[in-house]
Order: C-alpha cells, then structure tokens, then sequence
C-alpha cells in the first residue's frame, strides 16, 4: 500500500490544477484598469451593480485619468464681465447668461481681476447706490494650469470651498475656465440646474423670440410649433439636427444658425446634447401649435 502523499498521484494533479485554475479565474485581482471595468460590467450584468452605480465608478475613474483641458469652457466662449463697465452694461449680459459666477477682467481676457457673484449684485439693487466700485464686491480668482488632473482639482475645489477656476496655458495666458460642476458631471452625469423645467415640457417659451428646448423634441414637432420645414428624413430630433450641422459633437454656449433659428446649446454631453435655447433672428416666425406648452404666464422650474 501507498503511504505517499496525496500530491504524488499525477491523477491528484491534474485535478489541483484544475481547481487552481479555476479559482484564478474566479478569484484573481484585476492587472489592469481595463480588467477592472471588465469585471465591474459583469457584475452589472448580473445584477450586482446597478447601472447608475456602475456609470458612476466608472465616471470616477475616468476623472482620475482626464485633464482639466479635456472639460474646460475654451476662452472664446467665456462670459465675462467689463471691470469699467456700469451695472447697466453688464448686467443684461448676467441676466441673459442665467450664470452664477462671472470671471471680471480688465484690458482683455488674459487680465482676469476676479470672480463676480451674482448674488452679489442684490446690495446694488436693494441699496440703490449711486455710487458703485466693482472691485469691492470681487472674489479672489484661482489660476490652475491645462493639465491639471481632474481628480485632484476636485479635492481642491472642496478643501477651499471655491466652484470656479480659471484655466491658463503654459504662457501664462487664460484659455479657458471650470467649475466644480463641469468635474462632477464626468462622475454622476448631468446636473440639473436652473434651467431645468418640469419633465413633460419640450419646448418652453421664455418670450417672443427666445426658446428653450429639449434636444429629445421631435423635428416634426418642431416644425409644427414654429412653421419650419426642417429636414428630418435623416434624424427624429432636433439635438441630432443640430449635430449634424455642427459637423461634430458641440459644447455648452456653441452657436449654431439654422435659417432664422439660432441654437445655442446650454447643456450637453460627450455623447449627446440634452438642452438647446433656440433664438428667432427676425422675429417673423411664431408657434402655430397648442399643443406645447408656452410658458410665458405661468411659473417655469427648468427642462429636465
């Protein structure tokens, strides 16, 4: 009789590898990010993650990987407030943006003084002063550089409590801006904010010649409210009209002129755009259809 061990059987063996290559199938940790994703999809799968967490863990670790440069608002496209101009100049500007933050420069772009809030703006109505400095009402502005990793200027943003930075290039000159929501968006998706209205609206008529639309809002639809004649043989919706002729994926406060429309987009994806305001250019076309809703005499939350 064979007193040996058990592991001298080659028979024993082959059956140890056979487990052991099972539970390094199983049972093995990720050797890299891409296996980490892979293994975190099957879970989803099978009904371990939701898609919304899911989505979210993979945002964060997108995040650690993403440049401030990839998110950021380019310069051409800031809205910025005069630091000479008069409340009277600027604030149309302010009201017209429905921003809540305002970078102030002085002789161009690449002068950035401060950071002007909104809010603070009601002394100025509540006061009625007749005089008015706009440098004692600014916030320190923070300078950070293009490549900045996304992840670490969100611990920054929380630690000093600051929502807005400014973006400069490796010359010193400004090229762009970010908030602590334009790094958020890339882990939970978008935020609401106060453009959104409630859920069954598509179109929502802020007054005689300015829209604010779902991109999800049929062509045909449109058409219909405004007496256009859109082509929508080749897409359903207006965001994928307006992406088509962008020429490629817009961001938020791109300019796109269709006819008489002006589109500006007001919130948008990598993917997708989720909210257009739509400007008439001569004020000739108004809606023809009842059937959505115009929200000039009622009270409007924002267009989810």
């Amino acid at each position: 009789m064979n007193d040996g061990p058990l592991t001298n059987d080659p028979a024993n063996d082959g059956q140890r590898s056979w487990i052991e290559r099972l539970g390094d199938a199983l049972l093995r940790e990720p050797q890299d990010r891409h296996q980490l994703i892979n293994i975190l999809r099957d879970a989803q799968n099978r009904d371990l993650l939701d898609a919304d967490a899911l989505e979210m863990i993979e945002g964060v670790l997108a995040v650690s990987q993403m440049r401030v440069r990839d998110v950021m608002l380019p310069r051409n496209q800031m809205i910025t407030v005069d630091r000479d101009a008069s409340p009277e100049e600027f604030l149309p500007v302010m009201i017209e943006s429905a921003h809540s933050r305002f970078p102030v420069i002085g002789d161009n772009k690449d002068e950035v003084a401060g950071i002007l809030l909104a809010k603070d703006m009601l002394k100025y109505f509540v006061c009625k002063e007749e005089s008015f400095d706009i440098r004692e009402l600014l916030r320190p502005v923070v300078f950070i550089p293009e490549s900045k990793r996304l992840n670490v200027l969100l611990r920054e943003f929380r630690a000093s409590r600051n929502h807005m930075a400014v973006v400069v290039d490796e010359y010193g000159g400004v090229s762009g801006l970010i908030t602590i929501e334009d790094v958020l968006e890339q882990i939970v998706g978008e935020i609401e904010d106060e453009h959104d209205v409630d859920e069954d609206l598509l179109i929502v008529k802020n007054n005689d010649a300015s829209y604010t639309i779902k991109a999800i809002t049929e062509i045909e639809e449109f058409n219909h409210y405004f007496g256009a004649d859109l082509n929508g043989d080749e897409f359903d919706t207006i965001g994928g009209y307006v992406v088509n002729q962008h020429g490629n994926m817009p961001k938020r406060d791109d300019v796109i002129v269709v006819g008489n429309f002006s589109f500006t987009v007001v919130r948008s994806d990598k993917r997708r755009i989720h909210l257009l305001r739509m400007t008439l250019l001569n004020g000739e076309t108004s809606p023809t259809s009842k059937s959505v809703k115009d929200n000039t005499t009622e009270h409007a939350g924002g267009i989810s």
